[in-house]
């Protein structure tokens, strides 16, 4: 149940947060009594797929907490009247919740990425983050026959914080699809997080990142697997985006998912 104001954008409700209020609500849902809850982080990337992808867009609309990932999500929603505080990305609500989990000793699990990504990761954490709990962690390269034997594997060490880092939509499809037998409090699914993070791909400037331009600056690192994505997602999301301002300006009904 959501239990703060919301907005919307091409059929998803995104909780109109702010960072800090993100992570106290995480800090809650570790505290109260055990059960599971996925956090989205949505980008453009994410609304144009679930026009098309109906397990996704039922994953995404599950979401205990829904965030802004994507400064052009931030403007539609602001251009179509509706109040949204700022962008609250997967890579630093991660960050942020390390710290959490490190200052309250809370237990945190990674899944996803090469397998010398992800140690590399778990080292950095625990160098940064000094008395953090890992529970543990594996890559993210895994056949579908194992599946459950590795949401058993995460179930046993019992995670506070369960991080996935594999592309979407399979994370945001994968995490709902088992986050009542997974039993972690935090599930979140954080795309490139375990790639940029330890230093294999470097994050966008500041700078860059205000301007809305992290997209473009990711392009410039991996040209050859972006540039398709970016190009066709992007178009069709300023399309759609713009039709859904329109009607908002206009007093109309949204455009429903898949119109």
């Amino acid at each position: 149940m959501r239990c703060t104001a919301t907005t919307e954008l091409m059929g998803l409700s995104f909780d109109a947060v702010t960072m800090d209020a993100a992570v106290a609500r995480c800090l809650d849902l570790c505290r109260a009594p055990r059960s599971s809850h996925t956090v989205i982080t949505a980008n453009a990337s994410h609304l144009c797929m679930m026009r098309r992808d109906p397990e996704l867009a039922r994953a995404c609309k599950e979401g205990h907490l829904t965030l802004a990932d994507g400064m052009s999500v931030v403007w539609a929603l602001r251009a179509s009247g509706q109040r949204i505080p700022e962008r609250v990305t997967g890579v630093d609500l991660m960050a942020r919740l390390l710290a959490v989990a490190g200052k309250h000793r809370l237990r945190v699990y990674f899944l996803g990425a090469r397998r010398e990504v992800v140690t590399a990761l778990v080292e950095a954490t625990r160098a940064q983050y000094p008395g953090i709990d890992i529970a543990g962690f594996r890559d993210g390269y895994f056949a579908p026959d194992v599946h459950l034997s590795i949401v058993e594997e995460i179930r046993t060490t019992r995670p506070d914080m369960l991080f996935v880092g594999m592309p979407s939509p399979f994370k945001e499809t994968w995490c709902e699809r088992h986050r009542q037998r997974l039993d972690v409090p935090i599930i979140i699914g954080v795309a490139a997080v375990s790639t940029c993070w330890p230093g294999f791909i470097r994050r966008a400037p500041r700078t860059l990142q205000s301007l809305g331009l992290e997209w473009f600056w990711r392009l410039l690192m991996e040209p050859r697997k972006l540039w398709k994505r970016y190009l066709t997602n992007n178009s069709e999301f300023i399309w759609l985006a713009c039709r859904e301002i329109v009607a908002r300006r206009w007093g109309r009904p949204p455009v429903t998912q898949g119109q």
